[in-house]
């Protein structure tokens, strides 16, 4: 802790007026180490070559194979380490970032961006303009004898339908409160300037799909549309039930059960026994809670009040500025209160695991554990629900167990999160191992245009993948993760080859480093449910099956 203070106040002085991101500083064991991809990305240099000046030229043709030195794990993370740090100086970095674009590419991207979208709003004005004339010959002489007010109304109907028309035009087909589409292009990219697919029409090439809530309620719905609960998940529910109605849980049953999903209305309890955080035992369960809800509540009496320290202030700076970044598109987590317990749960586990500390996304790491037990306690959506209406002692224990649950959840995969993150830099390479031997012309296609794993995937293993998934879906990608063996070290790792190879058709297509980058780092899965994640994980299954027990399955 000493290393971390001194570090912060050499930073910090006086004589330097420069932004410390910007100096080689080295790194020191338990440093807060900001994670490329944790948030949104800085700005690339390569990723958005178009947008710079020196981009005004003529692109270099890419040679097939030409080889390319590698980025280090280290140089890579050094690279990106403090770029989301709030400093005095930001708007001196803003100035020089909107110096160095050319204003004239973006200028004309945009120009035709909206031209393309005039266009289509003239086809539709084309074509309501013909329905009208086509319903005024059917009325034939029934207009003549309508009063002058009718006629005035009518006009006011057919300007307030083009009204709505435009209006609609600007939004997702699916639901536009909930977030803008994955899959639109972004402003700049190769599609978008030739104007044949703008980020409009992927909006409106999406499937008409029912709207689904970024956490599903009840027995998570799925994008078929298929009834909150069948008579199989009615039938499931009772295997549920059965298995912990008995005086000791089967654990070893209830994984089998849960790999495949578990209904809504056990997964508190489930995950909670899963998780080895409660007993298999029933009649030691109620005592176990109370002790380690206690437990909790005095380490916060204990630690939380030094978060404004010199030798923890900068832990708590982070956390403090994360935590609203989180979930941004569920109101849920926009709740004062609800922050607030997210500050408490990341500090003390901060505080308590010093070889790591507080690390960006570790904060998206309690949300599936805070909902799934504010589920215990309500029936209705929870993404507009108001914690404040629950009781205190009710805020407490989903604090206390969401707490706990995390906590076992990062004891297995710790070593992604200390110094230099050498679980995820493992990881990384071992996915680029296995996705050459699985599908080598993908491997070979991300090699012909250099992109490097470690610029997507980083974000997968550090996240979990739940920067790529609704929170739907990665509640429901936990449920297996529960029930297989090291699911979370491990077979999350399977899980990220499959998902990879899901799109293999889309990275195929793409002919460049950029079109690749903005794929892979904004994957259209919004839509997902049960259905696609049931999917994915049966291939990951199959993946382990041919190769966990097989490691030379890994070499050519």
């Amino acid at each position: 802790m000493n290393e971390r203070s001194t570090g912060a106040q050499r930073m910090s002085g006086d004589g330097n007026k420069k932004q410390f991101w910007k100096r080689n500083t080295a790194k020191v064991p338990g440093n807060i180490q900001h994670v490329y991809g944790a948030q949104h990305p800085p700005i690339d240099p390569l990723l958005h070559a178009n947008l710079i000046k020196a981009g005004n030229k003529p692109p270099s043709a890419t040679t097939p194979g030409k080889p390319k030195k590698a980025t280090t794990f280290q140089e890579f993370e050094s690279i990106t380490s403090d770029a989301w740090d709030v400093g005095d100086d930001d708007d001196e970095l803003l100035s020089m970032a909107a110096q160095n674009l050319n204003i004239e590419v973006v200028m004309e991207t945009a120009n035709k961006v909206i031209e393309n979208h005039s266009k289509l709003q003239e086809k539709r004005q084309q074509q309501m303009d013909k329905s009208a004339e086509f319903d005024q010959k059917e009325e034939g002489h029934e207009e003549d004898e309508e009063e002058p007010e009718e006629d005035e109304e009518r006009e006011q109907r057919a300007e307030m339908t083009t009204r709505l028309s435009f209006s609609s035009d600007l939004l997702p087909h699916s639901d536009s409160r909930l977030v803008k589409s994955h899959s639109e292009a972004p402003v700049g990219s190769p599609k978008e300037v030739g104007g044949e697919w703008t980020g409009l029409h992927r909006q409106q090439s999406l499937p008409h799909r029912p709207v689904i809530p970024l956490v599903a309620r009840m027995a998570d719905q799925n994008t078929s549309g298929t009834p909150a609960m069948t008579e199989r998940e009615a039938s499931r529910l009772d295997k549920f039930r059965q298995v912990l109605a008995g005086p000791n849980t089967d654990l070893e049953e209830l994984r089998k059960l849960s790999w495949s999903g578990i209904p809504r209305q056990v997964r508190p309890i489930t995950w909670k026994l899963l998780s080895g955080y409660l007993p298999a035992n029933v009649e030691r369960r109620e005592c176990t809670l109370q002790r380690k809800r206690q437990e909790y509540f005095g380490f916060i009496e204990q630690y939380y009040d030094s978060r404004n320290d010199e030798n923890h202030q900068d832990t708590y700076r982070q956390i403090h500025i994360d935590i609203p970044r989180t979930n941004p598109l569920i109101p849920l987590f926009q709740q004062a209160s609800v922050q607030e317990i997210f500050e408490r749960i990341l500090f003390i586990w901060a505080i308590r695991h010093p070889a790591s500390g507080y690390v960006q996304g570790i904060n998206d790491l309690v949300t599936p554990f805070f909902v799934v037990y504010v589920f215990e306690y309500i029936e209705e959506e929870v993404e507009n629900f108001n914690v404040s209406s629950l009781q205190e002692e009710v805020l407490r224990n989903i604090e206390a167990d969401s707490f706990w649950c995390m906590s076992k959840l990062l004891d297995g995969i710790q070593d992604n999160y200390t110094f230099a993150q050498p679980g995820i830099q493992k990881k990384v390479t071992a996915l680029e191992k296995l996705v050459s031997r699985i599908d080598e012309t993908v491997h070979r296609h991300m090699q012909q245009y250099e992109v490097e794993y470690l610029q997507f995937a980083f974000r997968w293993m550090n996240n979990l993948l739940m920067r790529e998934l609704p929170l739907r879906c990665t509640i429901r990608l936990w449920d297996t993760y529960q029930a297989e063996p090291e699911g979370f070290s491990h077979f999350h790792l399977y899980v990220c080859a499959a998902f990879l190879v899901r799109w293999r058709k889309e990275i195929l297509e793409e002919k460049d480093f950029q079109g690749l980058m903005i794929l892979l780092q904004n994957l259209p899965t919004m839509h997902w449910g049960n259905e696609e994640v049931s999917v994915l994980l049966a291939e990951a299954y199959r993946l382990k099956f041919a190769f966990a027990d097989a490691p030379n399955h890994y070499k050519r």
